[in-house]
């Protein structure tokens, strides 16, 4: 009966996460329709939320040694490079489809999980993330035709996916909120060049009000997700990740009335299949 309500417990936390970043997300491509490229969107969400949640997060001059450890900087380079793709990948592509292509992360999470730390696998949860897969495809549509959107998507979901896997290596070996406080301080780092290209002065009060929301929203999807790591494998945690795909679908039909077309709707829906099928298949053993 634990398990049960561990598993219960994990997955709400997991979702509640997903959905947070998803709102972010969702801040930002506001924030790019409205003209505002994506790097200083990306570099401002980090350096807001560092300054916000700074003044609460006990910090000792020793904890900075952790910005020495190479698990925390590739980290944080990682979730870097996830925030500034998937942000590009949304100023030109519908918001389900890149969280479709993006959903390669949870799969990248997975091998890496199963080759490099011995992770325990099944053939059935192995099954199940190639179902996944299927529908990543069938969302990303590979091609000559293929938009650049979609690529960035991608290639924020492998930089996702990685960064799940140094979550899961550093989330016992450092406290949640130190953890959250490098990555931020990384990450305003890693794309002050991008960032500053942009006049921040030049914006109108609505679009400080989106930087706000997109910062906030972000940090305590993290947050929780660190938490999360805490509490079980990188191959639990990559199923449950897939319960974002129904935040952005959420997101994209309510504020920017997208839907998606016929082929990339059914590799969304095998993307839910083969996430939710795995965490029942957890919870049966």
């Amino acid at each position: 009966m634990s398990v049960q309500v561990n598993l219960f417990k994990l997955a709400l936390v997991t979702f509640a996460a997903v959905s947070l970043v998803v709102f972010g997300d969702t801040a930002g491509k506001l924030l790019t329709a409205r003209g505002v490229g994506p790097g200083l969107v990306a570099w401002s969400r980090f350096a807001l939320a560092a300054v916000l949640l700074f003044p609460f997060v006990r910090v000792s001059k020793s904890d900075f040694l952790m910005l020495r450890d190479r698990r925390v900087l590739l980290r944080g380079c990682f979730i870097s490079g996830g925030i500034f793709s998937i942000l590009t990948a949304l100023k030109t592509e519908p918001i389900a489809n890149v969280y479709g292509a993006f959903f390669i992360g949870p799969i990248v999470s997975y091998g890496i999980a199963y080759l490099f730390m011995g992770e325990a696998v099944s053939r059935s949860k192995t099954l199940l993330l190639l179902v996944g897969f299927i529908g990543v495809l069938m969302v990303v549509q590979p091609g000559f035709g293929m938009s650049s959107g979609i690529l960035f998507a991608l290639l924020a979901g492998c930089c996702y996916g990685s960064y799940l896997v140094t979550t899961r290596l550093v989330a016992g070996a450092f406290p949640a909120p130190l953890l959250l406080i490098s990555q931020l301080m990384i990450g305003s780092f890693v794309l002050l060049p991008v960032g500053i290209s942009e006049p921040l002065l030049s914006l109108n009060a609505e679009s400080y009000f989106l930087i706000c929301l997109s910062a906030i929203f972000s940090a305590a999807g993290n947050y929780l997700l660190v938490l999360a790591n805490r509490w079980a494998e990188a191959t639990l945690i990559a199923p449950l990740v897939y319960s974002q795909l129904i935040s952005a679908s959420v997101a994209g039909l309510v504020i920017f009335g997208d839907w998606p077309d016929g082929l990339s709707f059914v590799g969304l829906s095998l993307i839910l299949i083969s996430g939710f099928g795995s965490l029942l298949l957890q919870k049966a053993r």
